[in-house]
């Protein structure tokens, strides 16, 4: 009976699927279309400026758009990460194991002549954060003891071709330098360009930064902030002066005399009129009128693109000691934990696994998952006592080296 039972499984189940996956290639070939949206032509409102990689790069300069940047930015790449074997393998069951893990960090701690692997990856992450086009060439070096080479690219320069025929060793990617003749574009292997997009979607091949959300808002607040520098510096004027029953010449010679001895010299205007002037304000002479209240509410608007809580960018005035670790927390959840995930699986899957052939290690940062350090001492102490890890495990987790 269990022999009739097997081989009608495998008539039933397991042949079927044999047939399947013995198909021609031809026919496992992609049906769908990638981006056809970049096919058809639409209607767009008029926008201005417009939000291309230098007003992008401008506005990032501004102190509060900066300010949020650096907050996400400065943290990923302050971060402490390590070299470890993939999906839970112990490091002795991988051939050469502690031997590549070593020369993989010595390799990634200075990943070019010119770089540390903070600058490499704060020049990354900004052009992530920035314009969601993040990229890294990556070069093999013959050099056994330092087999990699990383080197930042201006993801705003890279143009993807759109005939590539999904193998690694095919040019996908088309650096536009800006020069004339042969070196005007640069084609670059799939295996040989690191290219990282913020917030992917199907419509378009490109990323979506942090900084492309908030752009209207940043821009409405620069114009509100160009006002009320304008309004506090005295160079709006809001009043004027009524002077009743006067004619047109002792109009003029008032505004001269104003204007050639008065204003700007800080004298005491004397009048003698027979009426007294009425200074008529078109506001209200309080901090109302530098829009305020308006310019806060942008900044909340700017944080809720950049996944930041408002008190981060400097509004503390709803914020006490009960809210404010809450809100800390959620930010390095929402905005900092998925951007260094996103360029952690990047270093893994294009530079260890398709550069240097070794699918057996990964990339991580060990302060991703990061806990308070009581809590968390607490909790490992439990596992220990519980026999569920070991201590070698335990000094793994933490990035340090195995007891003697």
């Amino acid at each position: 009976m269990p022999t009739n039972i097997s081989g009608a499984l495998r008539r039933f189940f397991i042949a079927p699927i044999t047939a399947l996956f013995a198909q021609k290639t031809s026919d496992r070939k992609r049906r769908t279309i990638a981006l056809p949206s970049v096919f058809t032509t639409g209607t767009r409102l008029p926008i201005l400026p417009k939000p291309s990689p230098s007003n992008l790069r401008r506005f990032a300069e501004t102190p509060v758009a900066r300010k949020a940047i650096n907050t996400v930015k400065d943290r990923v790449a302050c971060m402490q990460w390590r070299i470890q074997p993939k999906n839970g393998r112990a490091l002795q069951e991988i051939p050469h194991g502690e031997e590549r893990v070593r020369i993989l960090t010595d390799n990634l701690d200075s990943p070019n002549y010119d770089d540390s692997f903070r600058s490499l990856a704060e020049q990354v992450l900004e052009d992530v954060i920035v314009g969601g086009f993040g990229a890294v060439e990556t070069q093999l070096t013959g050099d056994p003891l330092r087999p990699l080479e990383l080197w930042p690219v201006d993801g705003a320069t890279i143009r993807m071709r759109g005939d590539w025929d999904g193998k690694p060793d095919s040019a996908r990617y088309v650096q536009a330098t800006g020069r004339s003749g042969p070196e005007a574009n640069i084609a670059l292997n799939d295996d040989e360009l690191m290219y990282i997009r913020l917030n992917p979607r199907t419509h378009t091949p490109f990323g979506l930064g942090r900084l492309e959300v908030a752009f209207e808002s940043i821009n409405a607040f620069l114009g509100a902030h160009r006002y009320a520098a304008r309004l506090a510096s005295n160079s709006v004027v809001q009043y004027a002066l009524w002077l009743q029953d006067q004619t047109p010449e002792q109009h003029e010679r008032l505004i001269r005399w104003w204007q050639d001895d008065i204003e700007g010299t800080g004298r005491v205007p004397i009048l003698s009129i027979e009426n007294k002037p009425e200074v008529l304000r078109f506001g209200g002479g309080t901090d109302a009128d530098l829009r305020l209240g308006w310019q806060e509410f942008l900044m909340r608007i700017i944080a809720d693109a950049f996944d930041l809580p408002p008190f981060l960018l400097g509004l503390e005035g709803d914020v006490n000691r009960s809210t404010a670790e809450e809100a800390s927390q959620q930010a390095f959840r929402t905005a900092i934990v998925p951007t260094a995930r996103l360029f952690a699986e990047h270093i893994t899957r294009d530079a260890i696994h398709k550069k240097l052939g070794w699918p057996d290690l990964e990339f991580v940062f060990t302060d991703v998952d990061a806990r308070d350090e009581r809590e968390q001492a607490e909790i490992e102490e439990i596992l220990l006592r519980s026999g569920v890890i070991t201590v070698a495990e335990a000094r793994q987790r933490r990035g340090l080296a195995a007891l003697a």
